[in-house]
Order: C-alpha cells, then sequence, then structure tokens
C-alpha cells in the first residue's frame, strides 16, 4: 500500500473514532513489527492512539471503559487508550505505552 493511502485511511478510522465515540485524539502512532522494520508482507498495520473525551465523562462518580479498540478490518488493527490510563500506565514505565512513544511513524 502506497504510504499516503495508508496515511488517509489511518486518519479516516481515526475521525471515525472521534465522530462514533465523542472523543478527541491527541496522538497516533504505528505501533510493532511495521514501526520497528520487520513486518512481513502478511503484517497489519498496529494503529495505536492516545484520547480525551468530553468534560462530562470526567465528572461521573461511575468507573467507565477506558480502552477503545476496534473490530480488524483488511489491514488496520486500531486501538487506543484514554489519556488518565495512560498517565497512570506511564508512571509504572509500561512497556507497550514506551513503544508507542517511542515509535518513528507518528500519524
Amino acid at each position: 500500500m502506497f504510504e499516503n493511502q495508508l496515511f488517509q485511511r489511518v486518519e479516516n478510522a481515526l475521525a471515525q473514532v472521534e465522530r462514533d465515540r465523542k472523543v478527541r485524539v491527541l496522538f497516533a502512532v504505528e505501533s510493532g513489527s511495521r514501526a520497528w522494520g520487520f513486518a512481513s508482507r502478511d503484517s497489519d498495520y498496529d494503529v495505536r492512539f492516545l484520547y480525551v473525551h468530553q468534560r462530562d465523562w470526567y465528572l461521573s462518580v461511575e468507573n467507565r471503559r477506558d480502552v477503545i479498540e476496534l473490530p480488524l478490518s483488511d489491514e488496520l488493527d486500531v486501538s487506543g487508550w484514554e489519556l488518565r490510563k495512560a498517565l497512570r500506565l506511564l508512571r509504572k514505565s509500561n512497556p507497550p505505552l514506551l513503544e508507542w512513544l517511542k515509535s518513528p511513524i507518528v500519524y
């Protein structure tokens, strides 16, 4: 797939997440084999992102789901973490999050 087409597909997927889930994506990267140059012909694109909800989501006393995972589609595997979750995990030096922060491919 051409790089411009891929970036457009990823941008479209993230825009759809923002519309459907009423969130704002703050940061999105490629994770996994493609990010580090170990992809095979069958490798999918592992898009990972951090997001925030609208204010009222944070005013609830109920615990709410803090992960967005989209069903696999063609070559895209898209999932993200809510910012507070990510910050709590960063405090614990979470390896996947540290990988995301160092990814050479930022969408």
